[in-house]
C-alpha cells in the first residue's frame, strides 16, 4: 500500500476507531479528550493528502482526462454487482477535506470544555466523528454507490445531535422545538436522500458503471438519461446545500442545534450539496448541466435576494445566521450555473470561505447565547460596552461575511458575479447586477445586526455578561479567524490546487 492509499484510509478510519473508543470508554472526561485526538490525527492525515500530488496527477493523465486524483484507491466491494471501494482526493474536494477535519477538531475540543444539556459529553463526541465520517467519505468517494452510502451516514447522528442536545435549557418549550426542528431536517434530507437514489440507480442502470471517474463527461448516457439524472441530483443536492425554495428546514435545525451542531451543519454538511453538485451533477449529466444552467442561475439570483431580504427582518440572531447561509449558497450555485472555470472556481472557494467564516459565526453566536440566554436582537444591545473581545470577533466576522475585500468571503462572491458577466447575454448580465445587488443588501443586514448588538446602551442581560473569553473558546476560533485572514489575502491557497482540475473538468463538460 502506497502512502497515498494509507492517508486515504486514515482519514476514514481514524473518526471510525475514535468514535468506537469515545463510546466504549466509561470516564466521559477520558472519552472527549481520546475524540479530541482522533481528530487531531484525522487532521493530521488530511493535510498531508497534498504531498506528491504531481505524481498522482500525472498518472491519470493519459487514460483520464476529467479526473485526475492525487491518491486513490481502488478494491472489490460487491463483484457481483461491479461496486468497488473507489476513494481518491484532488483539489476540488481536498479544501473540503481539510476543513471538514478542522471543524471537527474545533468542535471536539470545544466540547471538551462545555457539553450543552442533554446527554453525556462522549455520546455527543461521538456522534461529531460519525457524522465526520460521513462527510470525508462523500468528499473522498468515486463510486456512486459509495458516495450515496457516505450521503447518507451523516442523517441519523446529526439528528440524534439536534434532538439530543439542541434547544435552550432556559426555555420550558426547548425539547418540543428541538425535535420539530430534527424532524423536519430529517424528512426534508430523506426526500433528497429518494431522490439521489433514483438519480443514482438511472446513472448506474444506463451506464453499466458506477465509477465517477469513468462515468465524468456523461461517458454513453443519451441526452435523455442525462436529462432525468441531472434533474433528480441536482434536486437532491439542493435539498441538503440548501438552496432555495427547499431551504426551509435549515433556519429551525440550526436554532436548535447546539453550537458545535450548528457549527458542522453550516461549516461543511451543507457543503455536500454543493459539491456533489460540482463532481456528480454536473460531472455525469453535463449535457443537463447545460440544459438547466439559466434555471439554475435565477434560482441562485432568487436565493441571494430572498435571503438577504428575509434576513433584513430577522430578530433572532442564529436565525439570522442561517438564513444568511441561503444567500451565500445562492453565490455558489451562481458560480457553479455559468459553467466556466471562474465561475466554478468562485463556487469552491466559496465554500470554504463560508465554512471557515460561517463556523466562526455559530461559535459567537453559542458563546452569548450561552451567557445571555437569549438570541433575541433587542436584547443584546451593547455588547461592545461589556465584552470587547467577543463584539470584536463578532465585528470582524461580520465584516469577513459581507464580503470585505482581504477577507475570504470577498472572493466567491465577487467572482461569482465576475463569471455572471463573462458568460455574456441579456439573461446572464441581469442575474449579475442582481446578484451584485444581493451583495449589497448582505452588507446592509450585517450591519444592522453589528447595530442592534454591539452598539447602544447594554440591556440588562448584555450588562450582567463577563468580560473575558475562556481559553478553550479562544482556541476553537483563533484558527477560523487566521483562516479567514490568510484565505481572504491568499487565495491561491485553495485556487491553486483546484484550478488544474477545474480545466479538466471543463474540458469534458463543455464539449
Amino acid at each position: 500500500m502506497s502512502t497515498g492509499e494509507f492517508l486515504l484510509v486514515a482519514v476514514l478510519a481514524l473518526p471510525a476507531l475514535g468514535a468506537l473508543a469515545v463510546a466504549a470508554i466509561p470516564r466521559d472526561r477520558v472519552a472527549r479528550s481520546v475524540g479530541v485526538l482522533a481528530a487531531a490525527l484525522t487532521l493530521v492525515a488530511a493535510v498531508a493528502l497534498v504531498a506528491d500530488r504531481e505524481q498522482g496527477w500525472t498518472a491519470y493523465a493519459a487514460t483520464t482526462p476529467a479526473v485526475r486524483p492525487w491518491h486513490s484507491i481502488d478494491l472489490p466491494w460487491v463483484p457481483g454487482l461491479d461496486l468497488r471501494f473507489h476513494l481518491g482526493v484532488d483539489g476540488i474536494s481536498w479544501p473540503l477535506v481539510v476543513l471538514t477535519a478542522l471543524l471537527t477538531l474545533l468542535c471536539c475540543a470545544y466540547s471538551l470544555w462545555r457539553v450543552p444539556g442533554g446527554g453525556a459529553g462522549r455520546a455527543l463526541v461521538a456522534l461529531l466523528l460519525v457524522v465526520e465520517v460521513g462527510i470525508l467519505g462523500t468528499f473522498l468517494a468515486l463510486d456512486l454507490v459509495l458516495f450515496f452510502l457516505f450521503f447518507e451516514v451523516v442523517l441519523l447522528p446529526m439528528y440524534a445531535i439536534i434532538i439530543g442536545w439542541g434547544g435552550d435549557g432556559a426555555d420550558p418549550a426547548a425539547p418540543d422545538a428541538r425535535r420539530r426542528a430534527g424532524r423536519k431536517f430529517a424528512l426534508y434530507t430523506l426526500f433528497g436522500s429518494v431522490l439521489l437514489l433514483v438519480g443514482v440507480y438511472v446513472v448506474v442502470s444506463a451506464a453499466g458503471t458506477a465509477d465517477i471517474v469513468a462515468l465524468t463527461g456523461g461517458g454513453d448516457l443519451s441526452r435523455a438519461t442525462q436529462l432525468a439524472a441531472f434533474t433528480l441530483l441536482a434536486l437532491a443536492f439542493a435539498v441538503k446545500s440548501p438552496l432555495w425554495p427547499l431551504h426551509s428546514w435549515l433556519p429551525d435545525a440550526h436554532t436548535q442545534a447546539p453550537t458545535v451542531g450548528s457549527v458542522l451543519l453550516a461549516g461543511v454538511l451543507l457543503k455536500m450539496g454543493t459539491y456533489g453538485l460540482i463532481r456528480v451533477a454536473v460531472g455525469v449529466a453535463p449535457e443537463g448541466a447545460r440544459w438547466a444552467a439559466p434555471v439554475l442561475g435565477v434560482l441562485a439570483v432568487a436565493a441571494i435576494l430572498v435571503g438577504s431580504l428575509v434576513c433584513l427582518a430577522q430578530t433572532e440572531l442564529k436565525r439570522l445566521i442561517a438564513y444568511s447561509s441561503v444567500g451565500h449558497m445562492g453565490f455558489v450555485l451562481l458560480g457553479i450555473a455559468t459553467l466556466t472555470a471562474t465561475g466554478i472556481q468562485a463556487a469552491l472557494i466559496g465554500n470554504v470561505a463560508h465554512g471557515i467564516i460561517t463556523g466562526l459565526l455559530f461559535f459567537l453566536a453559542g458563546a452569548i447565547k450561552d451567557r445571555t440566554h437569549t438570541g433575541a436582537l433587542s436584547e443584546l444591545s451593547g455588547l461592545r460596552e461589556t465584552a470587547p473581545r467577543l463584539s470584536g470577533l463578532l465585528a470582524f466576522a461580520a465584516v469577513a461575511s459581507l464580503g470585505l475585500p482581504g477577507l475570504a468571503g470577498f472572493w466567491g462572491e465577487a467572482f461569482a458575479v465576475v463569471a455572471a458577466v463573462n458568460a455574456g447575454g441579456a439573461l446572464w448580465t441581469t442575474l449579475a447586477v442582481l446578484a451584485a445587488f444581493g451583495g449589497a443588501l448582505t452588507a446592509a443586514y450585517l450591519l444592522r445586526l453589528l447595530r442592534r448588538v454591539t452598539h447602544g446602551q447594554p440591556t440588562p442581560t448584555v450588562a450582567a455578561l463577563r468580560p473575558g473569553l475562556a481559553g478553550a473558546e479562544l482556541a476553537a476560533w483563533a484558527p477560523l479567524v487566521l483562516l479567514a485572514l490568510a484565505v481572504g489575502l491568499a487565495p491561491t491557497l485553495v485556487l491553486g490546487v483546484a484550478e488544474a482540475p477545474v480545466e479538466a473538468l471543463l474540458g469534458v463538460v463543455a464539449r
